[in-house]
């Protein structure tokens, strides 16, 4: 006998009340979430440094480079996860939520898979790029060669993750990505400083804390108090099913892409002014990235609360998740902007002791000043259209910002030099909030009929 088919199993969609509480309540520990992520690598950097060996330090550097733009590529599994998550649990659709888990689960397991089966090709593009002395390369090598293992059971915490924000329980995400960090934190210095197996002590840290958050994870998923069963292969496979979530997919992986090579081209132009505007553009970003970490939370309760509406097929819920998480995200990029106003100096010094370099970024403040409540629109409507997982028109408004923002750095370098490279690219910031605002109206009518 066949199993019922996700339809067949739906109960009538709840009814969804979204309140800045909800908000928040997602928002905060999706904040803290990722802002314990940079904690570990500082740590890691730290506890090598100590061994006094600077192509020890360079090899880790750019291993973890290599690693960010592998996985980086599969970041689609955290956030489609989520908002196809979200709509399932709107729609209070047991099967399909715990269907969404296993393809996902699956998709970590194959993309693993792939980069494990592609080590070989993938460490030999990376240092070519990347580049570096004998010594720095051979350490990225013993490091690379330990870590690759650790690739299907990251991905399949991207699953984990993206699937306990769907659901709305981001204390439990907080709590699984802070076993995460804690475990390799600790296993870091233990091989490292401790047990001195230098940079392969490091690896060795990062795969046994993927494993054990993966066992972890499961365990909580497994325990999960929820009735019901879970679903049969032919749900979890339904073929309509499983290539909407191949597209939903594949164009945040686009997206993704594009929004890197934003970032790559601008690096890349001020390395074309010299060191020391490098420097300075350098130290200046990572700003923005501060940024990033504080707007992410509250795009995160976005995707949730978004796609909860959907799947409830419910348009004032929306229509309130838009509003409140738009008041919030603004009022965050406000804060961040003061923050930056008064302190920025400050940081500036603290991230260089270089008095050029200083001078430089003291000189373009002025734009990582206004780049939160420029770019705060972005994180904020991304959240709400990969909830609503309205992702190929979120794929073609940053295709559109992206050719605005290399069109306007051609027109406005010749005249501005630095000023009309940090302004091209706050124009891209800018746009791709405005242009998805523009669209969004329409997408929900769309949607919710």
């Amino acid at each position: 006998m066949s199993s019922p088919t996700s339809t067949e199993t739906a109960a009538p969609a709840a009814d969804v009340t979204v309140t800045h509480r909800g908000v928040l309540a997602i928002a905060v520990p999706m904040t803290l979430a990722y802002l314990s992520t940079p904690l570990l690598g500082v740590v890691d950097m730290a506890v090598i440094g100590r061994l006094g060996d600077a192509a020890l330090i360079g090899g880790i550097a750019l291993g973890g480079i290599i690693f960010d733009l592998v996985f980086t590529t599969f970041n689609f599994l955290r956030s489609g996860t989520t908002g196809l998550t979200a709509q399932a649990l709107g729609a209070r659709d047991e099967y399909e939520i715990r269907a969404t888990f296993l393809r996902a689960l699956v998709i970590a397991g194959i993309g693993g898979a792939l980069v494990i089966i592609c080590q070989v090709p993938l460490l030999m593009a990376g240092q070519w790029f990347l580049g570096g002395s004998e010594g720095v390369q051979a350490a990225t090598t013993r490091y690379f060669d330990i870590r690759i293992y650790s690739a299907p059971f990251l991905l399949a915490n991207y699953a984990i993750l993206g699937w306990f924000i769907g659901l709305g329980r981001a204390g439990t995400g907080l709590m699984v990505q802070l076993f995460l960090n804690c475990l390799n934190i600790v296993l870091s210095i233990w091989f490292v400083m401790g047990l001195g197996w230098s940079v392969e002590g490091a690896a060795l840290a990062t795969v046994l804390s993927e494993v054990a958050t993966t066992v972890f994870g499961l365990t909580i998923i497994l325990a999960r108090p929820r009735p019901g069963t879970w679903p049969s292969p032919q749900i979890v496979f339904d073929k309509r099913l499983l290539l909407r979530m191949m597209a939903l997919n594949r164009d945040i992986m686009i997206r993704s892409f594009a929004l890197l090579y934003a970032f790559a081209f601008f690096m890349a132009r001020s390395a074309d002014q010299g060191d020391a505007v490098l420097a300075a553009n350098a130290v200046l970003q990572k700003f923005i990235m501060i940024a990033a970490y504080f707007l992410d939370g509250l795009a995160t309760a976005a995707e949730q609360l978004a796609g909860w509406a959907v799947g409830a097929r419910k348009r004032k819920a929306f229509d309130r998740a838009l509003k409140l998480t738009a008041l919030w995200s603004f009022a965050m990029a406000a804060l961040l902007s003061l923050f930056f106003a008064l302190f920025g100096h400050m940081i500036i010094d603290l991230l260089t002791t270089n008095e050029d370099v200083r001078a430089l970024s003291r000189v373009y403040l002025i734009w990582v000043i206004l780049a939160p409540l420029l770019g705060v629109l972005a994180y904020q409507m991304d959240g709400v259209y990969i909830g609503a997982t309205w992702s190929g028109t979120m794929r073609n408004m940053m295709l559109v910002s992206l050719a605005v923002y290399i069109a306007a750095y051609h027109a406005l370098f010749p005249l501005m030099g630095n000023h009309g490279l940090w302004l091209a690219i706050s124009l891209f910031l800018g746009l791709r909030g405005l242009t998805l605002l523009a669209v969004c109206q329409r997408r929900a009518a769309e949607t919710f009929g």
